[in-house]
Parts: C-alpha cells; structure tokens; sequence
C-alpha cells in the first residue's frame, strides 16, 4: 500500500461520522468487542425489565381478543433480543425486531384494549418495555433515528395513554411524571451505548493510524537499506573496476580490472536474479572463507583463508559479512598492494568474526570523504545492517578490518563482555 493511499484512508476515516450512516455487523478489533459487551450487557437488562412486564401481563385485567396474541408477539421478540444479545450473534438485527415490533404495538393499542378498564393511576404492562425498545433503537439504529426513537417512544406511549383516557386532564398528569422518566433515562442509555462506541472507534482508528505509520517506516527503512544494498553493490564492482581500469598500468593490473569488471556484471545481474531471495538455509563460517577466497581469486590474487573452528550463521548475516570482508580484500589489494594481506575467519559463542589485515602504509580514516562507499556503506553500514560490528585500525604499519556478529541471544560465557569490549 502506498503512502497516499494509507494518508487517504485516514483523512477518511478521521472525517467519517461515527454513527450517521447504516452500521455494519462487523467493525474493528476493539469496536467488534465492545459491541459484543454491549450486546451482552443489554440482553441481561433486558432480563429484569422483561420479568417484570411479564409479571404485569400475567395479572393483566385485559380479557380482549388481541391481548393474549400481543403478549406472545411482544415477548417472542423480546426473547429474540435477549437470546441474540447474550449468544453475540444477529444482536443489532433482534434490538431492531423487538424495537419495530413495540412500536407496532403502540400503534393497535388503543383498538386491541378497546372495551377494557383504564385507570389513570395504573400503568399497563407494556410501560415496563418502553427503555427496552429505547436502548433496542440506540443499539440497532444509527445515531439520528435512534435519538428521534428514544422521543418518539415515550410520547407515543402517553399519547395513547390519553386516547385511552378520552383526553381527560387527571391522564394527562398522570402520564407526565411517566414520560419525564422515560425519557430521561432512554437518553441515559443512549449517551452510555454512544460513548462506548464512540471510545470503540477511537481506539480503532488510533490503532490503524499506528499501524500505518509503522508501515510507512518501514517501508522506508525498507528503501533506505535497498539503496545502501545497491550504492555498496555498485561501489564494490562497477566503481571499483572503473577505478582499476583507469590506474591499470602493467599486465597484473590490467588483469585484476578485467576480474573486477566481470565481478561487476555478474553481481548486477545477480542484484535482479530474486531466485535465493526467500533461501533462509544457514551458512557455516567454513563456507564463507571459501567464497572470499573465490572472490580474491577473481581479483587476480591468490589469498589463503584460514578457518580454524566451524559455526553456521544466518544467511543474510553471512551474505553481508562476506561481501563486507570481500570489500576490505578488494581495498587492500587495490591500495597496498596486498603487502602481507591475510585473513581469517573465526567462530564464537554462535556468532562470527572475519579478520582482514595487510602491511601496507596505511589510511587517514579521519581523512575519507563523506561520499567515499568503500568503507562506510560497503563494510560498516553492510554489516550494521544485520546487527554487526566493525572495528577499523590503521596506521603506517598497515590497516586492519575486523567485522564481527552475534546472535541476540549470546549474553552468557563472556560474550556480552567481548561485544563490550570491541565497541
């Protein structure tokens, strides 16, 4: 995913509002759980509620025809909501069943308890399901239409009430202190489920906004370690061999620029070849004297590599390592005549440690430009990469290139003193 891409999902989501539209079943990690809680938390209160219109419907004094089939319509979808939000599947789809399903009921009421006897002082059963269809609406339902239910409901309920009444003044006061409550705390539970979503989504979307910077760094990180990969490969091979070419004067010389030169070639065309990309098989120490020894040879030189003790590495720890110690012969060939140039490859506690020593006369490292790759981006950079080391003397009486790795594990018998004592 690009950058633009991840910047233009955010800005989004960041201008999206939280519940205008439809609401989906699913949702983010932390909004899919917290709508699981709710869900849960809901359909147990709905539990208490329900018993006691259930109570209230059984000592009903109602004897019309509609009574019994609306008890078992209403409470068949109650049990819906119930089941649905303790079990955390199809919660919304109940909530919303159960909330049309009472305001259907509100609207027969007064034709299905016509004939039956209305006190003012007496509320019928269906008052205890009124916050149940209310926090029904603020669960199932977007945010505007379940602020519009959570008014309508309750008024609708006492506008029956009156019908009921015959618009007689003592229904009115009756149902006045009624409705104030159901009101009030229908907007109660509405604020809860609404912040609890609303903290739901946050989270979400601070968690999608970390989770996009971090893979917008490291793609980064990604680029930065391709383009150090690719300025160290072309400073090893087509620099290098442009350089030997340029100074070659004897036969020898000629002969090393022409090695180069063909290293050059074959290692650019190996930089396009993904074949061995995903091969994770670990290298031994043995293996990667050998490929340096391989790779002087190419430069036209004859360098023995010793290789006392036998550990194997990871594969992109040796790679860099090799290259790395392949760069410093390629320096010491080409800047002190490979005067006593020797190097050796050691194993230690898991990790590995590559020598490359010569007599020459030696380097001002203080003195190396800034764009100078051979040390900085092929040796020191390279190996860093994998979590290594390198450690450079030189002095008149030669140069000296150590490079050193441990696995993140070696913290016992010395080891982490020795990789103190390096740095």
């Amino acid at each position: 995913m690009s950058a633009e891409t991840r910047r233009r999902r955010s800005a989004d989501a960041e201008s999206e509002p939280l519940f205008w539209g439809a609401i989906p079943e699913s949702g983010g990690f932390t909004r899919a759980r917290i709508e699981r809680i709710l869900a849960l938390v809901i359909g147990l209160v709905c539990i208490v509620f329900g018993a006691q219109a259930a109570v209230a419907a059984l000592g009903s004094t109602e004897t019309g025809v509609w009574h019994v089939p609306m008890v078992i319509v209403v409470f068949g979808a109650l049990m819906i909501m119930i089941v649905t939000g303790i079990v955390g599947r199809g919660a919304r789809s109940g909530a919303g069943l159960f909330t049309v399903v009472f305001i259907a009921l509100l609207v027969v009421w007064p034709f299905a308890s016509e004939g039956s006897v209305v006190t003012a002082t007496e509320q019928p059963w269906i008052w205890f399901l009124i916050n149940i269809a209310t926090v029904g609406a603020a669960l199932a339902f977007p945010l505007p239409l379940a602020v519009a239910l959570t008014v309508l409901i309750p008024l609708g309920f006492a506008a029956v009430r009156i019908i009921q009444g015959g618009g007689e003044a003592v229904f009115w006061q009756a149902n006045l202190a009624d409705v104030s409550f159901s009101l009030i705390f229908g907007f109660v539970l509405l604020i809860i489920v609404w912040m609890t979503r609303s903290v739901g989504i946050s989270v979400d979307r601070a968690r999608a906004r970390a989770l996009d910077s971090y893979a917008e760094a490291a793609a980064i990180d990604a680029a930065e370690q391709e383009r150090m990969e690719l300025a160290a490969l072309i400073h090893d091979s087509v620099l290098s061999a442009l350089i030997a070419a340029e100074r070659a004067e004897s036969p020898r010389e000629r002969e090393l620029a022409t090695s180069m030169a063909q290293a050059a070639l074959s290692g650019l065309a190996g930089a396009e070849d993904p074949e061995n990309d995903d091969d994770t098989t670990p290298v031994t120490t043995r293996v990667i004297a050998q490929d340096i020894a391989a790779a002087a040879h190419g430069f036209g030189f004859t360098l023995p590599v010793r290789c006392a003790t036998e550990t194997s590495i990871p594969r992109d720890v040796a790679r860099a390592l090799t290259l790395a110690a392949i760069q410093a012969v390629a320096n010491a060939i080409q800047h002190a005549d490979a005067v006593g140039l020797t190097t050796e490859v050691e194993s230690m506690r898991g990790g590995c440690q590559i020598t490359v020593s010569d007599l020459g006369s030696g380097m001002d490292l203080t003195a190396v430009p800034e764009d100078r790759l051979g040390i900085r981006g092929s040796i020191i950079a390279r190996v860093e990469a994998v979590g290594g080391t390198v450690s450079l003397q030189s002095s008149i009486a030669g140069t000296r290139v150590t490079m050193r790795w441990f696995p993140p594990d070696a913290v016992g018998d010395g080891a982490a003193a020795e990789r103190m004592e390096f740095l």
